[in-house]
């Protein structure tokens, strides 16, 4: 990179999620000119990320990762972290030893849908929005 001085032995990487933020001085040929996009795990893949985040937890005799893994189509190893530890939290809010398929699929929904809007209601207007987003996710999902 400019103003560095040349070392044969040094490679530096770098990594985004949103490269199209990225200032297009640093892909200019001699800096970060290589992209390698990583795309997202398969389900052997969920399979063994899902195993490694959950390996320090306390999983109930019921819990089914590979399951889970099945279910959590679309999700980055991150995501599938981040499904381990909001369920762990689930679980602890509720004073449990372990951690349920339910903590689980709870933690899925924060993740993907949002919290939990208790007690908020919603106009006959805003439901049939919503319902029509809903559909186009189920339409794109059957396409796909």
């Amino acid at each position: 990179m400019d103003g560095f001085e040349g070392n044969s032995g040094v490679i530096v990487l770098a990594a985004t999620n949103i490269p199209e933020v990225l200032d297009k001085a640093l892909l200019r040929p001699g800096r970060f000119d290589r992209q390698i996009s990583v795309a997202l795990p398969d389900l052997a893949g969920r399979q063994k990320i899902l195993r490694v985040h959950a390996r320090d937890k306390a999983l109930d005799d019921k819990v089914e990762l590979d399951e889970i893994a099945k279910r959590c189509l679309g999700m980055s190893g991150a995501d599938l972290a981040n499904v381990m530890n909001e369920s762990a939290i689930f679980a602890s809010r509720r004073k449990a030893d372990a951690i349920t398929m339910d903590d689980i699929y709870d933690a899925m929904d924060r993740i993907q849908i949002g919290l939990e809007k208790k007690g908020a209601t919603f106009s006959d207007e805003r439901q049939k929005l919503v319902s029509y987003h809903e559909a186009g996710h189920a339409l794109l999902g059957a396409l796909m």
